[in-house]
């Protein structure tokens, strides 16, 4: 072990209460790896707590461990670990009344040292494929139910393993992880292929406003798209993954309404060359070279426009 992982071993090993946290909206990877590292936790004799500030999507409640997560912190804690988060900010309130992070594991290439410990490994396809990499050298072992959490967040944030990220040693560790009698087709599906009918709603709406110019193609879903699908989440409903699979264009760009002064964006590079992070960095956003995002003030069509101007610099820039 190097210096890093010996004190992040030392800091759990003498930790009796510990809060696990991670970003607002959380995805697969978020969810996978928060629930997996307090459940290894639980199994060494801690006392966990999982606290995300938006709580447990819907399409996420069968994993195991779901119960543990709660919007709000309840007591005293001696370690707080934020997994998948590449900000303090982006942690939302879960944090509210609480010391910043005491250890940070994360994989994103635009990431804020922002804890005491950083654990940070961009290479990495997911964060959960660094705690895979590293639970058993702190002391923390890997049964089936933490492995079932661990390759939802490799397998989510691979989309399927089909990101170009993908790496022998990802699939290495869902080798590894389904050798402990993981149901992985169950997860597969309901991680990434499963949809409500409200979703399927949602979508079509995000459809409908599709646009394409200058080497970009774009959806906007509205404040009014969510109440008409009856849509309760405030995100796309991945329906990014959609968009990017549409031909001839370099940039997928999600825009999501949160409310009259705030858009959440989604970018996704689809050629080799294009590095959407460079955008989402202009925004105060972040995240990786393929995949990144961002949240602004103003409004709907005041962003999108401001956003896709900048994109459109980043298409013209020689590479």
């Amino acid at each position: 072990m190097n210096d890093l992982q010996k004190k992040i071993r030392g800091r759990i090993q003498a930790a009796q209460r510990v809060l696990v946290t991670s970003h607002i909206r959380p995805d697969g990877d978020a969810i996978g790896s928060s629930l997996a590292l307090a459940l290894a936790l639980l199994d060494a004799g801690k006392q966990v707590q999982v606290v995300l500030s938006d709580g447990l999507p819907a399409n996420f409640k069968y994993l195991p461990g779901a119960e543990l997560v709660r919007t709000k912190a309840d007591g005293g804690f001696d370690l707080i670990i934020s997994v998948d988060c590449s900000d303090l900010e982006r942690i939302g309130d879960a944090l509210d009344g609480y010391h910043a992070p005491d250890i940070i594991v994360d994989h994103h290439v635009t990431t804020d040292p922002f804890g005491t410990l950083n654990l940070i490994e961009p290479e990495a396809v997911a964060t959960a494929s660094v705690l895979t990499r590293h639970m058993r050298e702190w002391g923390l072992s890997i049964t089936k139910p933490i492995a079932a959490n661990l390759i939802t967040g490799l397998v989510t944030d691979t989309l399927g393993f089909r990101t170009s990220n993908t790496t022998p040693e990802s699939l290495r560790q869902a080798a590894d992880l389904l050798e402990l009698g993981v149901d992985m087709s169950t997860l597969y599906y309901r991680s990434l292929v499963r949809r409500t009918f409200v979703e399927a709603k949602y979508w079509g709406a995000g459809l409908t406003s599709l646009e394409r110019a200058d080497g970009i193609v774009w959806a906007t879903l509205t404040l009014n798209d969510r109440k008409a699908s009856g849509y309760t989440g405030k995100d796309d409903a991945d329906l990014i993954n959609i968009v990017s699979a549409i031909d001839d264009a370099d940039i997928a760009i999600i825009f999501v309404e949160q409310n009259a002064n705030k858009t959440k964006i989604s970018w996704r590079g689809l050629k080799p060359h294009v590095d959407v992070s460079q955008v989402a960095c202009q925004f105060d956003g972040g995240g990786h070279k393929a995949a990144s995002g961002a949240e602004l003030t103003g409004s709907l069509v005041e962003v999108r426009e401001r956003v896709l101007a900048a994109t459109r610099k980043i298409l013209n820039q020689p590479h």
